[in-house]
């Protein structure tokens, strides 16, 4: 699923709901509630669950000289982290993966694993710029997670449910 996608389809959500829907009549409709449900949970959470399928650069502040949180990624396959040490936004500074870690660590939050990366720590003396109201960081990566949770996905299904039904 690419970012943006609705967490259900519109069969998975005929096969999940109470009530048989054996016909196409209402599909328009259904992909309409799952969509609109999707980008509820996303505003709600502050979170996309779906996986970018390739790596794009974007650009964070630094919270202190050797953290920056960014937005959840899932692999470190094509992780890039650059700096603008000149304040000119320009992020001519690549960073040695050797000099960063990606955290969470093995992708475990409160003992479950399968989480994305969160947040980047800078050690061995490196250093981010940080500078009030500007971005000092570019990360390219793919952003989003390997796989829907499934407490996402229900939390979906259930939604999506109420709403239909009314």
């Amino acid at each position: 699923m690419a970012l943006g996608d609705p967490y259900i389809s519109v069969a998975e959500f005929k096969a999940y709901s109470s009530e048989p829907i054996g016909d196409t009549n209402d599909d328009t409709r259904i992909g309409e509630v799952v969509n609109a449900v999707s980008r509820n949970i996303e505003r709600f959470t502050g979170r996309q669950f779906n996986d970018a399928g390739s790596a794009t650069a974007r650009v964070f502040m630094a919270e202190t000289a050797t953290r920056v949180r960014v937005h959840d990624f899932s692999t470190t396959t094509g992780l890039v982290v650059k700096s603008d040490t000149g304040l000119d936004g320009n992020y001519a500074t690549t960073i040695n993966a050797s000099y960063y870690t990606p955290f969470p660590l093995n992708g475990v939050v409160d003992g479950q694993t399968g989480h994305p990366y969160r947040w980047i720590d800078l050690h061995n003396g490196q250093r981010f710029v940080c500078s009030e109201g500007r971005p000092t960081v570019e990360v390219t990566a793919q952003w989003g997670w390997t796989a829907v949770p499934d407490d996402v996905k229900e939390a979906c299904y259930i939604q999506s449910a109420r709403i239909f039904k009314r």
